[in-house]
C-alpha cells in the first residue's frame, strides 16, 4: 500500500511541478520473472515488477533518488543508471564487477545518488550478461522547478522505449554462442513499448499513441534494444529534435529519426494532418555485412474521433544500409550553447588518446571452428575481474587490474583497409589512470578486422562533446582541423561510423572507475570494453565517498 501512495505522490509531482522542491524520491524494483506473451508464445521474463519495459523512474534535476533493488529471481542482477552523472556516487553507477559485485539471488542493494546539472531523458537496465534485454525502463528528469524547457512547452509527453525480442530464452541464447564461439542468434522481432506489433504468422499487438488534432506531444525516445541501431519514423508527420542524452539541442525537423542503442532523443511531434490513423515504424540500420533482425516493428499515431477500422496512412522506411540518413541526422546535432546551457568544450588536453575498436578472432579448442570471435580496444580484449575494480581501487587491493592500459595502438597499420595478418587479440584487465580535472581527447578509429562495423560507445561517469567524425583513418594533422569546438553535441553514447572514426572531448571531474564499452551487448560480451580510473581531486567534493554498508559481496 506504501508503494502505491508513494507512486501517486510522484505522479501528482509530475502534474503539478510546483507541489516540489528538491526531493528525496524513494523506489522499489522488485526483480521477478513474469510469463509474457510476444510473437504468439508465451515465456516466463526477468522484469523489474513485473513490467515490460519497467517502470519509469521519475525526478527533478537536483533531486536525490533512491532505489532499493530485490533479486528474487535465480541470477545475479545488478542496474545501471545510463546517463546519470553519478558525481563521487560511483557505488550506485551499476555495471557488474566495475563498480560493484552482483546482487545474488534472494540480496538487495540500495542505490543512491543525486541529480546534478541534467534534465531530459536517459533510461536504465540490467547491467550484467544480456539482462538488459527486458530488464530496462525510462528515467524522466525534469527541470528545477520554476525553469521552463527552452522550447514551446508541449501539451502532453510520451513515452516511447523501443527494444528487441527472442523467442528463445536470451541467456541461453548468449551461452550458446559463448560456448561455440560464433555469433550469438538475431533477435526474432523489435519492440514499441515492448510490443512488436504484426508479425509473420502472428497478427501480435501494436503500440498506438493516441493525439488530439492541433496540440503538440514531446516524444521522449528510447533505444533499449540490446545490438541493435534503428529509425524512427511516423507516417505523414514531421519530428523537432530538442535534447539528446539528457542535453539540450539546437532544434531541428526531420522526418527520419536515428538512435543507437543506450540513446535518448526527445522530439516534438505536432499533430497537425488530418483525423485518422498513421503507421509508426522502427527498423534497423546496418551498413556492412553482419546480419542484423531485418523486420521492421510497427504501430500506429491515431487522432482522436478516428473512426473504426479506418485505413492506416504508411510510410517509407529507410532502406537497411541508409548511411546518408544516419550522418544527416547526427550532423544535425548541435548543442544549445545558450546563456542558460553554455558549451564548455576542453580547448587545453591533458591526455589525447587514440582507441582502436573492432573485432577480431583467437584461437579457440573447444569451439566449432577452433575460433573465437572477440572485439577489443587497441588489441585489448577487456577480462572481467572477480573482484569490482572500484573495490580495488577504493582499497588498494592489488592483483585486480593493471593501469597500463594503452592510449594508442602498440603496432600502427591502416586501420580501414586491409587487414593484418594476425587476427588474435590480448587479453587483459587494463584501466588507463588519470588526474582528477584533467582533460581527455578520444579518437575512437573503427577497424577493419572481419567487417567494418558501426559501434555506438558509452562511457559511464560522464557526459562528453562530440567534436568530430569522419571516414576513413583519422588523419591526426588534418582531422583536428575540422573540429566542431564551438557548439558541438553533448552525449553518453557516440556512434563511431563503420569504416571511420569519431572523436570527443571531456573533463575527468568525477572520481572513480568508469566503464567504456561498446552498447551493442554482443560486442561488450566479446571484450570491446575498457575503464577510466579518475583518482582523488583535493579535499572531500573532489573524492568518492565511502561505500555503502550493503555494497554486494561476490
Amino acid at each position: 500500500m506504501a508503494y502505491w501512495i508513494q507512486a501517486m505522490v510522484l505522479v501528482a509531482t509530475f502534474l503539478f511541478p510546483a507541489l516540489a522542491e528538491s526531493l528525496v524520491r524513494h523506489y522499489k524494483f522488485s526483480v521477478v520473472l513474469k510469463n509474457t506473451t510476444r510473437l504468439c508464445a508465451t515465456k516466463p521474463i526477468v522484469t523489474v515488477n513485473g513490467k515490460f519495459p519497467g517502470p519509469t523512474l521519475l525526478a527533478r534535476e537536483d533531486d536525490t533518488v533512491i532505489v532499493r533493488v530485490v533479486n528474487h529471481v535465480q541470477y545475479n542482477i545488478t542496474i545501471h543508471w545510463h546517463g546519470v552523472r553519478q558525481f563521487r556516487t560511483g557505488w550506485a553507477d551499476g555495471p557488474a564487477y566495475i563498480t560493484q559485485c552482483p546482487i545474488q539471488p534472494g540480496q538487495s542493494y540500495i542505490y543512491s545518488f543525486t541529480i546534478t546539472g541534467q534534465r531530459g531523458t536517459l533510461l536504465w537496465h540490467a547491467h550484467i550478461t544480456w539482462l538488459r534485454a527486458t530488464v530496462h525502463g525510462a528515467i524522466v528528469i525534469l527541470p528545477k522547478r520554476g525553469v521552463p524547457y527552452p522550447f514551446p512547452k508541449p501539451d502532453k509527453e510520451e513515452i516511447i522505449v523501443f527494444g528487441e525480442w527472442w523467442k528463445a530464452d536470451v541467456e541461453a541464447v548468449v551461452n550458446q554462442a559463448m560456448q561455440s564461439g560464433l555469433a550469438p542468434n538475431i533477435s526474432d522481432s523489435h519492440t514499441i513499448n515492448g510490443h512488436p506489433g504484426p508479425f509473420p504468422n502472428c497478427s501480435s499487438q501494436g503500440y498506438t499513441l493516441h493525439v488530439e488534432t492541433g496540440k503538440t506531444y514531446m516524444l521522449r525516445i528510447i533505444n533499449a534494444a540490446v545490438n541493435d541501431e534503428l529509425f524512427f519514423k511516423i507516417a505523414g508527420h514531421n519530428l523537432t529534435i530538442v535534447e539528446v542524452d539528457a542535453t539540450y539541442t539546437k532544434p531541428f525537423k526531420t522526418d527520419t529519426l536515428f538512435i543507437a542503442p543506450g540513446q535518448t532523443t526527445n522530439a516534438l511531434l505536432t499533430a497537425d494532418q488530418t483525423t485518422g490513423k498513421y503507421l509508426i515504424a522502427i527498423s534497423p540500420f546496418m551498413d556492412t555485412v553482419v546480419p542484423v533482425d531485418n523486420l521492421t516493428a510497427t504501430g500506429a499515431l491515431r487522432y482522436k474521433s478516428t473512426v473504426s477500422f479506418s485505413p492506416t496512412a504508411l510510410t517509407t522506411i529507410p532502406p537497411q544500409n541508409a548511411t546518408p540518413v544516419t550522418n544527416a541526422f547526427i550532423d544535425s546535432l548541435r548543442s544549445l550553447n545558450s546563456k542558460q546551457f553554455p558549451t564548455k568544450v576542453p580547448v587545453k588536453i591533458d591526455h589525447s588518446l587514440f582507441f582502436t575498436v573492432g573485432v577480431g578472432i583467437n584461437p579457440c579448442a573447444t569451439c566449432v571452428n577452433g575460433s573465437r570471435a572477440v572485439a577489443n580496444i587497441n588489441n585489448i580484449s577487456f577480462v572481467m575481474p572477480t573482484t569490482a575494480l572500484l573495490q580495488a581501487h577504493y582499497y588498494n587491493i592489488r592483483g585486480i587490474f593493471t593501469d597500463d592500459f594503452p592510449g594508442n595502438p602498440a603496432i600502427p597499420y591502416n586501420y580501414t583497409g586491409n587487414p593484418p595478418s594476425n587476427l588474435q587479440t590480448m587479453n587483459g584487465t587494463k584501466v588507463y589512470r588519470v588526474a582528477f580535472n584533467s582533460t581527455v581527447q578520444v579518437v575512437l578509429q573503427g577497424t577493419a578486422f572481419l567487417a567494418p562495423e558501426s559501434h555506438p560507445i558509452h562511457l559511464h561517469g560522464f557526459n562528453f562533446y562530440a567534436i568530430g567524425k569522419g571516414v576513413g583513418n583519422f588523419d591526426p594533422v588534418n582531422g583536428p582541423k575540422k573540429f566542431n569546438l564551438v557548439d558541438p553535441v553533448e552525449r553518453n553514447t557516440i556512434g563511431v561510423p563503420t569504416g571511420g572514426w569519431s572523436a570527443i572531448r571531456f573533463r575527468a571531474d568525477n572520481p572513480g572507475v568508469w566503464f567504456l564499452h561498446c552498447h551493442l551487448e554482443v560486442h561488450t560480451t566479446w571484450g570491446l570494453k575498457m575503464a577510466f580510473v579518475v583518482d582523488n581531486g583535493k579535499g572531500p567534493n573532489e573524492t568518492i565517498l565511502p561505500p555503502p554498508t550493503d555494497l554486494p559481496m561476490c
